[in-house]
């Protein structure tokens, strides 16, 4: 529990982070206020939609007798916007960090440098790292996908379905939105989808306690835009743990007044 404790560190340090660079506070709010308008009006959408399309699915209950027509159908209805949520909240991150790429790719770079030592670079073109982090985006989405598709069948079993199954996507959520967001300050020090994947599964219990109360904390409303630039800048506090970059000096460092024992580095290029 330990490890769990330190991930919901770095995400603590993350936003008390933001809140200290109150500039870079504002500039990382922007991308998520233009995700949230879009993703807001495909909620309310989905809201008044779910029924109907609970009843195109199921036609086949049409002559079944109350209360297990209403009974059927609320239950799907109530999956499929769960279904869409769950999907709403693993998404909004990986399109948040496309819309805005510039923008965290500077709060990521400043983070480092307010912790110390080297400010590791891609080298690589805006254009093409917009490229990486579009095609990355989409196979992470593949995979949860596979998983909320597990999940929602799951969900039919009785008494699992309504306890553990949750728990177990809330999980999922977590795991793949620390993925997500340790992503900008990983891509710069050269790794590619395949490491990332393989440095986060070696810290499991670190990442989860990073991602879960984030995804818990994304499921309220607006909460997800306020806490982004303070997530991103924890992402960086924790990728710098994964690689062994940690800062060995008090929070007075953040203002760059200290320096942190840091390995000796060179930027890399993120390969294809």
């Amino acid at each position: 529990m330990r490890e769990a404790a330190a991930g919901f560190g770095y995400l603590f340090n993350g936003q008390r982070w933001v809140a200290r660079h109150g500039r870079w506070f504002g500039i990382g709010l922007i991308p998520g206020l233009i995700t949230l308008v879009v993703y807001a009006g495909a909620l309310v959408g989905l809201g008044y939609g779910a029924d109907d399309l609970a009843a195109w699915a199921t036609p086949f209950a049409d002559d079944w007798s109350s209360p297990w027509l209403g009974l059927l159908r609320t239950t799907l209805t109530v999956l499929v916007f769960a279904f869409g949520l769950f999907l709403a909240v693993i998404t909004f991150t990986a399109v948040t960090l496309l819309v805005g790429q510039p923008f965290y790719e500077s709060l990521s770079e400043e983070v480092d440098r307010a912790e110390g030592g080297e400010v590791p670079v891609s080298g690589l073109t805006l254009w093409r790292e917009l490229w990486i982090s579009a095609r990355d985006s989409v196979r992470i989405l593949v995979r949860v996908a596979l998983y909320a598709v597990l999940l929602f069948a799951l969900g039919f079993v009785p008494v699992a379905g309504q306890t553990v199954v949750p728990l177990i996507g809330f999980c999922v959520t977590g795991y793949f939105l620390a993925e997500e967001l340790t992503a900008v300050a990983l891509q710069r020090r050269g790794m590619v989808l395949k490491d990332r994947l393989v440095l986060l599964r070696g810290r499991r219990l670190l990442i989860l306690g990073f991602g879960v109360p984030l995804g818990l904390a994304f499921l309220v409303p607006f909460v997800a835009v306020f806490l982004m630039p303070g997530a991103v800048a924890g992402a960086t506090l924790l990728a710098r743990e994964l690689v062994g970059q940690g800062d060995d000096t008090d929070d007075e460092g953040d203002d760059g007044e200290g320096e942190a024992m840091l390995p000796s580095t060179s930027p890399h290029t993120v390969n294809d």
